[in-house]
């Protein structure tokens, strides 16, 4: 697929100035301060001759046209949900008859971390928790993911061998780690040490570049890293569960010895919460959703339910205004999803418990340009079955159709346009894995309380979902998101393992 390339022409771009703060805005809005080998070698400037022409892009942009598609010169998955508008779930063909490939590592990966000053073992991979994918120069596919165990693991997708040695993180990894889209060899990763960290991939193991300790900010709640970074050029956009967002100008570059260098400058330092926001809700408030970004707008969100977008038009500058401002009311982990008009796709928790949350529901269209009323329409998820209501997952869109899944069991299919459920599916409790759509299928982690695995659609026609198989996991929930690339479903599970799932012989 025609891989979306920065254009050395800059077009200038006519856009409505109709951009306001929408009625649910929170009051008193805080303006921001302000492996591969060793012989890789740097990434040129010359654009690959395609039979297919794209628009041109701006440096800084993210255009409409790039939505649902890869991002990037890296031929592969480079982050959570694909590109910065969280819309490329991988490329197929989606296996049509599965089974386990190969399985790693060899033993468990475990770690303990402690939660409220009580020991906790944590095994496997979690939430959100999606490898990134993606085909080196060397023609090795290598499969990359953090863990429970506090590692980094690096993995050839097509025998499940470690293609380099691990990276060892401070404390768990619990989100996805993001590859640098632009061919320098560089991963970015966050973990509860507190960490965020850029890790070069060019010497003999991988090497620690730069970090940004999460106590550099006066931070509200936690100091873990569960927001997936995102990579615009040479700005790096993440959130930290201390509550606030960071863009960062990371000067990438090669020194004399054509080593990968980083020589990053904080630009904005913007706290999401509020004085209003903790007199309502507490300070239990954090950025765990990933960052989306549209044309030159990034969007995120927070667990007190503030959904925000700011303008970086002039982020290297050190400006990025406040442009949209709305209160979901409940908590908000999941990643917001932008479409190819704008338009915001928001999931929240039952969690808080204000009236708010249920006057706006748990699942939310939002016109993030309109100066009237943002919501568009709103799905409510009630709790069942001793189960809390609410969505951890980050939806997919699937042309006319958005499908989410619930924490209490269900996979919903959304009409987009008038927010009518016209279709669901029983994929069991405590559904957080995120589902994916590639080639007109859809695929879901399922049975995450009973009878674990994984579960096809095909949504060729979105509005009539027809089962295609099921692949159980008996021996554990699938929280992490899978990622999906040329005939293999690569995804870990709370069991402890890692797994390919592929066409069976």
């Amino acid at each position: 697929m025609q891989r979306i390339l920065l254009s050395l022409v800059i077009v200038v771009l006519v856009a409505s100035a109709c951009t306001g703060v929408g009625d649910g805005a929170v009051a008193d809005s805080t303006t921001p301060s302000s492996t591969v080998p060793a012989t890789t070698t740097a990434p040129t400037t010359t654009t690959t001759t395609t039979t297919t022409t794209l628009p041109q892009r701006s440096p800084g942009t993210v255009p409409a046209w790039t939505s649902g598609m890869p991002w990037g010169t890296v031929d592969g998955l480079v982050m959570f949900r694909g590109n910065p508008t969280r819309t490329y779930h991988g490329e197929g063909p989606v296996p049509r008859s599965p089974e386990v490939g190969w399985q790693f590592p060899d033993s468990a990966m475990c770690g303990n971390s402690p939660v409220g000053g009580q020991d906790k073992v944590w095994c496997g991979t979690g939430w959100t928790g999606q490898p990134v994918v993606w085909e080196r120069p060397d023609g090795v596919t290598e499969v990359i993911f953090g863990a429970y165990d506090k590692r980094i693991h690096f993995v050839d997708a097509a025998t499940g061998d470690r293609t380099r040695n691990d990276f060892s993180m401070g404390d768990i990894i619990k989100g996805s780690v993001s590859l640098d889209p632009d061919g320098f060899p560089l991963l970015y990763s966050g973990s509860r040490d507190p960490r965020f960290r850029i890790i070069a991939l060019d010497r003999g193991d991988p090497t620690e570049l730069w970090s940004l300790d999460a106590a550099s900010v006066n931070g509200m709640w936690n100091n873990d890293w569960d927001s997936n970074p995102v990579i615009v050029d040479d700005v790096l956009y993440v959130g930290g569960e201390n509550s606030w967002f960071f863009a960062v100008k990371l000067n990438r570059g090669y020194d004399e010895t054509g080593k990968v260098t980083v020589d990053p400058e904080v630009l904005i330092e913007f706290p999401a919460f509020t004085d209003e926001l903790v007199s309502r809700v507490g300070r239990q408030q954090s950025i765990e959703s990933s960052v989306a970004v549209f044309e030159q707008r990034v969007y995120f969100a927070n667990s007190a339910g503030r959904v925000v977008g700011l303008d970086v038009s002039s982020v290297l500058d050190g400006e990025a205004p406040v442009v949209f401002d709305y209160w979901m009311g409940d908590d908000v982990d999941s990643t917001v999803v932008v479409d190819n008009e704008g338009m915001l796709y928001v999931s929240a928790q039952i969690d808080l418990g204000t009236s708010r949350g249920g006057e706006v529901g748990q699942f939310v269209k939002l016109d993030p340009y309109t100066t009237d009323e943002p919501r568009l329409w709103g799905v409510d998820v009630p709790g069942s079955g001793g189960l809390a209501g609410g969505i951890w997952a980050t939806p997919a869109i699937a042309g006319s159709v958005i499908f989410i899944t619930t924490n209490p069991g269900r996979l919903l299919g959304v009409d987009r346009a008038t927010g009518e459920v016209i279709w669901s599916d029983d994929v069991g409790g405590g559904a957080w894995s995120s589902p994916v759509f590639v080639d007109d299928t859809l695929v879901v982690a399922v049975g995450c309380q009973e009878s674990p695995g994984l579960r096809a659609y095909d949504v060729l026609d979105p509005t009539r979902p027809i089962r295609l198989w099921d692949q159980p996991l008996q021996t554990g929930c699938i929280e992490s998101t899978p990622a999906v690339w040329k005939g293999q479903i690569f995804v870990g599970a709370r069991d402890g393992f890692f797994y390919s799932f592929e066409e069976s012989s």
